[in-house]
């Protein structure tokens, strides 16, 4: 049996943590915040309930097994329903495609009879080729370890899966080889911000995350899509895993032979034999390692593009809103501006921007039927005052973009300024301060340029006994992913 520290209380350290406890290991879980999540998060106004977070479930897969694994299954801690019709896409030049939660085949036919043309069998021959790419990346590239570029030749003893892959071509390129609508490609190339990324710099192999969602699944959790954080805990609990809230980790300790465990805020000395760190790989290595083994991780997230942050506002409004579905996107005619504004030599808040709205038809997050609680989130440059930064702290600049937002979505097509009863608004600065990410960036570092997957910080760090899970490490951001990052370092640590 280890001594196993957990530092950090997102959806990966708790899924580590549980997974850890069930073999065997005795698992003590640290969190700074007073509540666990990271940014798996909700926030509650007068019967008004958003999720700050994730609000789309995808993969299921991935925390079903965790808890069979681990006790019970998932659905016994929480209420999964797959979506009938998940998304609503609305394009500038007034085009609308409402598509299904599940089935590539059905999601082409609609795509095809909103679009016309080719759109339908164009979009089927995309998921397909994305699907085979699916399968050649799944097992080497998301559920083990990344070994380096290593990994990447061990596809070349088959030229077949290179070119299938195509490690060479960006997202965009690849939208462009298939969908001869440009409202498709748009399409497509929305699925490179599921990973903070630009998507004309973006790897093909981004594909795969519509392929997913498709493919498996968009999936609600009644009560919101932080409901899993709360099943989460309570399975750590079950387990016996040591929780502890309010613990500020303020240094990961180490010698010759590997960690000996943590330092934190309030003095205390806590040994371990493991240490597995729930925080963000640049706050790891900058502020809590120091031990020159740390340097090559480092040098690599220092090389590697930052991902993008968001600009949220909370709306609760009166009444319902004709045509709404859970989750809606506005795009802008100019796409690449936005990519421009935020990944460009002078960033800046996107005057144009895509506009998505996450909008549950779910009893348990409004306090009546004649009520919405909306969720927007607007891709935004990271917050700072350096290169590549937005100040977002600058007076008044949060409220006047707020303001920008809701009118620009009133020109969409969709006033919710009349029946808004109170908004809250979050940054890129207050998403800093919350989880401790750097300028507020969302999934650490981007997908940007075809090296961007090996620069990403792996999950067996060369610090022996330092292990890494959570969004900003391998093998990336978004619900599934921080679930397949536990299940690495589980597999890496094993049983006692």
């Amino acid at each position: 049996m280890a001594a196993i520290v957990v530092a950090g209380g997102g959806a990966g350290g708790m899924t580590a943590a549980m997974r850890l406890a069930a073999l065997g290991h005795r698992v003590t879980l640290l969190e700074a915040a007073d509540h666990l999540g990271g940014k798996l998060s909700r926030f509650e106004r007068d019967g008004f309930v958003f999720d700050t977070g994730p609000s789309l479930f995808t993969l299921p897969a991935v925390y079903r097994e965790a808890f069979n694994q681990t006790g019970s299954p998932l659905e016994d801690s929480v209420d999964l329903h797959a979506l009938e019709i998940a998304f609503a896409y609305h394009w500038a030049d007034g085009s609308r495609a409402d598509l299904p939660g599940v089935d590539p085949g059905r999601i082409a036919a609609a795509l095809g009879a909103s679009l016309g043309g080719s759109a339908e069998s164009d979009w089927r021959n995309l998921i397909e080729r994305a699907g085979k790419i699916w399968q050649i990346t799944r097992r080497p590239f998301l559920e083990s370890p990344l070994d380096g570029a290593t990994t990447l030749l061990g596809l070349a003893r088959d030229p077949r899966d290179i070119r299938t892959v195509a490690p060479w071509k960006s997202l965009r390129r690849l939208g462009r080889d298939y969908l001869r609508d440009p409202r498709l490609v748009t399409l497509l190339d929305r699925y490179a911000t599921y990973t903070g990324s630009d998507p004309r710099r973006a790897p093909a192999a981004l594909a795969t995350v519509p392929y997913v969602e498709q493919a498996f699944g968009a999936w609600h959790l009644g009560g919101g899509v932080t409901t899993l954080a709360d099943a989460l805990a309570r399975r750590c609990r079950e387990l016996d895993v040591d929780i502890r809230t309010g613990v500020d980790v303020t240094r990961i300790t180490t010698e010759q032979h590997g960690v000996t465990g943590v330092h934190t805020a309030d003095g205390e000395t806590i040994p371990a034999d493991i240490v597995v760190a729930n925080a963000d790989a640049s706050h790891l290595y900058d502020d809590l390692v120091s031990d020159r083994r740390a340097r090559s991780p480092r040098h690599r997230l220092q090389r590697a593009t930052p991902s993008l942050s968001g600009f949220v506002i909370l709306v609760a409004a009166r009444g319902r809103t004709e045509g709404v579905q859970h989750h809606n996107v506005w795009f802008p005619r100019n796409y690449d501006g936005e990519f421009d504004d935020i990944f460009g030599r002078n960033p800046r808040p996107v005057a144009d921007p895509t506009i998505y709205a996450c909008v549950p038809d779910d009893p348990l997050m409004r306090p009546d039927a004649d009520h919405e609680s909306w969720f927007i989130l607007i891709n935004a440059p990271r917050n700072g005052t350096g290169r590549g930064c937005v100040d977002w702290t600058r007076p008044d600049r949060a409220e006047q973009y707020a303001d920008h937002i809701l009118e620009l979505l009133a020109r969409r097509g969709v006033d919710l300024r009349p029946r808004m009863i109170w908004r809250e608004i979050r940054t890129p600065a207050d998403l800093q301060r919350a989880t401790r990410a750097p300028g507020g960036s969302i999934y650490g570092s981007s997908s940007n340029g075809p090296r961007a997957a090996f620069l990403r910080p792996g999950n067996i760090s060369p610090i022996p006994g330092l292990f890494l899970v959570g969004g900003s490490s391998h093998p990336g951001g978004g619900l599934p992913l921080v679930g397949l990052s536990a299940q690495i370092v589980t597999e890496a640590i094993g049983a006692p």
